[in-house]
């Protein structure tokens, strides 16, 4: 942003209030890092305050947000998978570690939801913890509204084959997942 210009700054430190809290919590469920949500919603209201003239003017400067958050989010899990593979090469894992294997734990929703493949896992958040339309997601994300249908649709079948027990059974109350997920934090 160019020059001060009071009443924008007005207009942003609102937009900023009314939608911290809401950036913190998509990236903490994109991520399941509380430590690295703080971090990464302020790192995109950052961003969105740096062209706020342009997002202020979209149709949807929530959207314009949470599609700067998720690229964030992305990006992140890019560099820590390839910071993974590099101490991995450097140490060979398999002779440090225990064999067998551990004992099965009871998996919770955000356990789950760090198991998906990110574009799934941001997909079924987005749709379901944050209740936006297949346009809203499509748009947050830089995909076609075709691509949120099918990766909601396996993410959500996925989620569920996580959640279910040994028995075939839910573990807790898988119906209500979804709303526990958008609640917490």
């Amino acid at each position: 942003m160019t020059g001060w210009n009071p009443a924008a700054e007005q207009a942003y430190h609102a937009f900023f209030e009314r939608h911290h809290a809401e950036l913190s919590r998509l990236a903490y469920l994109l991520t399941g890092e509380p430590d690295a949500a703080d971090d990464l919603a302020a790192d995109a209201l950052l961003e969105v305050w740096r062209h706020w003239d342009r997002v202020s003017a979209a149709d949807s400067p929530a959207a314009y947000a949470r599609g700067v958050l998720a690229n964030l989010c992305r990006n992140r899990a890019r560099r820590l998978g390839r910071e993974r593979r590099g101490w991995r090469a450097l140490w060979n894992e398999s002779a440090h570690t225990a064999r067998g294997t551990d004992v099965p734990a009871v998996v919770d929703v955000r356990g789950a939801l760090r198991r998906l493949p990110y574009r799934r896992r941001a997909c079924v958040v987005l749709r379901y913890a944050f209740d936006l339309s297949e346009k809203e997601t499509a748009q947050a994300l830089g995909i076609s509204v075709g691509t949120v249908k099918s990766q909601t649709s396996r993410g959500a079948a996925q989620l569920a084959a996580l959640l279910r027990g040994v028995d075939g059974k839910p573990d807790g109350d898988a119906d209500g997942w979804l709303v526990t997920v958008g609640e917490e934090r």
